[in-house]
């Protein structure tokens, strides 16, 4: 049966209204915010600076969390499982990630913010000599090679790394404001491969943050430049500031690894306890996302003052201080600035 006129007009019309309805969820599929998971508070910041209102952003290890002991949640696999971008650190951080992105079934893209970044081996005390940013950064910083000597105290011999191994090299990279640059500029190249219409805004973006970023770090720099080298020494509660140590002159000694389930020996304990009355150490300080036992008890031993809180491997609740990356900077910059000077 040959169909009517009028009813080849409804299947026209039937077709067509499909292929707008078709053409309607692409354009919005096109204009929705890039999914992005970042695995811990301070990626997750990043990403929001430079993605800014075309990506959504949901993070695995949020505020004061611990990303060294995390345990991933079905509900973390089934938020990986529809992201079409993953935003990780590298360096053998989150060494609990591939697991998760075997189990979620993550197809989309990965983004290693550190790629570029010259690592810091843990067993080394090189200074900031050994340590060249110039080539990524264009920029030279000289600091005091007296100041700069970074001690995880002793922990290569003394302290396996935990039970959450990083490998030979310290993962902490974001802890040196110039390696948060490079981290920015490789979320911006990620995201522009994800996601090619917005690629000149997630430039645009990278770049101005960068800015902000240099602009810190020429502040604090000087800051820590007006100490003397031999009082830039504090006790923290593990071995996160290296990278810090070795930007900006200061000695970061930890009574632990680079695990923060690690438990120091007596006769570690009693090793540091000796080298702070010994060297005059000013000051020690608790971490966000770790037990203040340990360096309250060095306090009390030692008769050096607490120096407070200081954010190295997660970002605070939001409301507070060290709530964004630059933030976070700022906050430990000034707490170190106040306990060191004369």
């Amino acid at each position: 049966m040959i169909p009517t006129r009028s009813a080849r007009r409804h299947t026209l019309a039937l077709l067509s209204a499909a292929l707008m309805a078709l053409n309607i969820r692409a354009a919005h599929a096109a204009d929705a915010p890039l999914s992005v998971v970042a695995s811990f508070s301070i990626l997750a910041d990043i990403a929001r600076e430079v993605g800014g209102p075309d990506v959504k952003v949901d993070t695995l290890v949020g505020p004061d969390g611990d990303a060294h002991s995390y345990e991933p949640t079905p509900q973390d696999a089934k938020r990986l499982s529809t992201a079409r971008v993953l935003v990780v650190n590298g360096l053998d951080f989150e060494a609990w990630l591939p697991r998760l992105t075997q189990s979620s079934g993550f197809k989309g893209q990965t983004i290693v913010a550190s790629t570029g970044v010259t690592p810091r081996p843990f067993e080394s005390g090189h200074d900031e000599d050994d340590h060249d940013h110039g080539e990524a950064d264009g920029h030279d910083h000289d600091h005091d090679k007296a100041g700069a000597e970074v001690h995880g105290h002793g922990h290569a011999a003394g302290h396996a790394h935990g039970a959450h191994d990083h490998g030979s090299n310290d993962p902490h990279a974001w802890q040196d404001l110039r390696n948060g640059m490079r981290y920015a500029r490789n979320i911006a190249e990620g995201f522009a491969a994800a996601d090619p219409a917005h690629a000149a805004a997630y430039k645009a973006r990278a770049a101005a943050y960068e800015d902000r970023l240099q602009a810190l770090n020429t502040r604090i720099t000087s800051q820590f430049a007006a100490i003397p080298a031999a009082q830039r020494k504090v006790v923290t509660s593990h071995d996160a500031f290296g990278y810090f140590g070795q930007a900006y002159g200061i000695t970061f000694i930890a009574p632990v690894g680079m695990s923060t389930d690690a438990e120091p020996s007596a006769a570690d304990m009693a090793r540091l306890i000796g080298q702070v009355k010994r060297d005059n150490i000013r000051a020690v300080f608790v971490e966000n996302i770790s037990s203040p036992r340990l360096v309250e008890q060095i306090a009390r031993e030692t008769g050096a003052r607490t120096g407070g809180t200081l954010y190295s491997d997660a970002l605070s609740k939001p409301g507070q201080p060290a709530a964004t990356y630059l933030g976070m900077f700022e906050w430990n910059a000034k707490q170190l600035v106040n306990a060191l000077q004369p």
